[in-house]
């Protein structure tokens, strides 16, 4: 929204989430199951949108077990196109992916699931003509931890910025460590819910989207508040002459998987002011509190908000507010 004669500029709508439509619920009730980590793509061409999103089960039964591309002619109603399991990936566990078609009309699937070799976090890429054929076993590596010095690359979100490839990650950074600490922190297979780093944003640009250069961190958690570990930069909704862009953020590790939203914006996606210094701009009423993973995109002079969202129960749904 740009008001001109009041002065107000790139200012981003917002919505009240328990007024939001369920989109896709999670398999049972309880902490832990989830349905959520979107990302969602229009395709003007054939006027139907593409959701990515995961389904995850509490840790002692799978974790991130299975994930989705779905499509719908509005948005709300989605039907399945395309299925992995984390044996397709031979993973303990997949996250957020970025959906892209590119220039020259293929798609691509960028997505985020833990090394089998090192138990860290990384970042492949699968492509195709058509979502329907995207094959885990051709994908190819984009960034590893060890690619960059860092202990985890996860949840992509990636733009086509003037014929670069832009990508926003959440990284986890290198503390100082004994060789035993450095074993604790991936014992569990998620160095996020160690407490022994914290959750920062950084950016990597490719002219193909297959070669990135690491810029390294743009967004980290504050010393204190109510984004001191977590700071991870989910969504990016341009608004001339500003970026808004939307993330993750939590108080401490008790708070990892049930983050809540936070806004900053930005002029050349390298360098962020907060918006919300004092809390969160959207959260749920429910159990933790948590909305999270939100991803948005403008059709037809409307923008669809996707986002993680806790229920009554404890447990995620994926969730939709058209504005």
């Amino acid at each position: 929204m740009t008001k001109l004669h009041k002065r107000c500029f790139g200012i981003a709508p917002l919505f009240e989430p328990n007024k939001g439509t369920t989109v896709i619920e999670p398999l049972s009730s309880g902490s832990g199951w989830w349905a959520g980590a979107p990302s969602v793509l229009y395709d003007d061409n054939v006027k139907k949108f593409y959701l990515y999103y995961r389904i995850r089960k509490p840790r002692e039964l799978g974790r991130g077990t299975n994930c989705f591309i779905a499509e719908s002619n509005d948005g709300v109603k989605f039907k399945t196109i395309w299925e992995a399991s984390k044996e397709d990936l031979n993973t303990a566990s997949m996250e957020k992916a970025a959906l892209v078609k590119m220039l020259d009309g293929r798609f691509r699937l960028y997505i985020s699931f833990i090394d089998p070799e090192d138990n860290k976090w990384r970042t492949d890429m699968l492509e195709s003509d058509v979502f329907e054929r995207l094959d885990p076993k051709k994908r190819v590596k984009i960034i590893t931890a060890d690619d960059v010095g860092v202990e985890g690359v996860k949840d992509p979100y990636v733009m086509i910025v003037g014929r670069k490839y832009y990508m926003i990650l959440s990284y986890a950074p290198s503390p100082k460590r004994s060789e035993e600490l450095k074993e604790k922190m991936h014992a569990t297979a998620d160095v996020y819910n160690t407490g022994l780093t914290k959750s920062h944003s950084a950016l990597a640009i490719s002219s193909d989207g297959i070669n990135f250069q690491w810029l390294g961190d743009v967004f980290s958690p504050r010393e204190s508040g109510w984004d001191a570990y977590a700071a991870r930069l989910s969504t990016v909704l341009y608004i001339p002459p500003v970026f808004n862009v939307f993330y993750d953020g939590s108080a401490s590790v008790s708070e990892n998987y049930e983050e809540k939203t936070g806004l900053a914006i930005s002029f050349d996606l390298q360098h962020y002011v907060r918006v919300t210094e004092d809390g969160p701009i959207l959260t749920s009423p429910h159990a933790s509190g948590s909305l999270r993973y939100m991803d948005a995109i403008m059709v037809k002079d409307k923008i669809y908000y996707y986002y993680e969202y806790a229920r009554p129960d404890g447990s995620h749904e994926l969730r939709l507010n058209i504005v």
